[in-house]
């Protein structure tokens, strides 16, 4: 409020809105520490230890962690990114085609991939496909099964990050393509599609780090003990140990491949800013 001194000049004792806005921060910060302190002191830290960090627990994890949980993660990953994006390709396009069945087709597979969980479809391809088609087998087995139903719900996001990265690419790309002699084929594989990968490189390694967890769903598929991932794998030695370290190491491993990818994608954001 404002008042009028005695000698006459007006004196406020309004606060500015940068002093409002360093009181409101020193209020944050003071209740995120004393949020902590009192996590700290209330937390039963030795049953905590006791529960998720036996040291001998954690060297009997090693090194089948890595050789067969983590190895086979990797595997899961790298496959179904793989067959996702080249189908999410052929979507993309058969979502800007000028054929309308083909943008129909596109567009219902893009719903339908995208409103379903993945763990449905993990579930689907492992019992639906056998029972639809009988004596027929998925090539490569439960690593097969793994890279179709990862690939096909990425596939679905992949699309439309595809397709957003090829309308992003300025239409006079196309045209001078077409006046050197190009026909609309080879002026899309040659030139425009390059330019829209290079686009979309951010959030298609985001969807790399999405998959990279998803994959944890395919211990839903009945794996074999040579096929479990890290989840799996870390679910039951903490069912033999009646000990949870085995699910907090399998959880650091997860962090030791997501946390690097996930800064590569905020170092790649910003290089694309900067590029606009």
């Amino acid at each position: 409020m404002d008042r009028t001194d005695a000698q006459g000049p007006v004196v406020t004792s309004r606060l500015s809105r940068r002093q409002r806005r360093r009181i409101s921060q020193g209020i944050q910060y003071a209740l995120f520490v004393a949020v902590l302190v009192l996590v700290g002191v209330l937390a039963d830290w030795d049953r905590l230890q006791n529960q998720f960090a036996q040291k001998d627990l954690v060297a009997q994890l090693f090194p089948e962690i890595i050789t067969i949980a983590l190895r086979n993660t990797v595997v899961y990953t790298i496959s179904g990114f793989a067959f996702g994006l080249v189908l999410g390709l052929i979507v993309a396009l058969m979502r800007l085609s000028s054929v309308a069945p083909y943008r129909w087709v596109a567009s219902v597979y893009i719903e339908i991939f995208r409103g379903l969980p993945a763990l449905l479809i993990l579930i689907f391809v492992g019992v639906a496909v056998p029972l639809a088609f009988p004596g027929t087998e998925i090539p490569g087995g439960t690593y097969g099964k793994v890279a179709l139903g990862l690939g096909l719900v990425a596939a679905a996001y992949m699309a439309e990050t595809i397709r957003a990265g090829i309308q992003a690419v300025p239409k006079g790309q196309m045209e001078a393509a077409r006046s050197l002699g190009f026909s609309h084929a080879r002026a899309m594989v040659s030139v425009i599609i390059p330019q829209a990968f290079r686009i979309v490189i951010p959030p298609l390694t985001n969807e790399l780090v999405l998959l990279f967890k998803d994959s944890s769903l395919v211990l839903f598929l009945g794996i074999t003990l040579n096929e479990r991932e890290l989840t799996k794998f870390g679910r039951d030695l903490a069912s033999q140990t009646a000990n949870s370290t085995p699910i907090l190491v399998a959880g650091l491993c997860y962090l030791i491949v997501t946390v690097p990818l996930s800064f590569v994608v905020r170092r790649l954001e910003a290089r694309a800013d900067k590029a606009k």
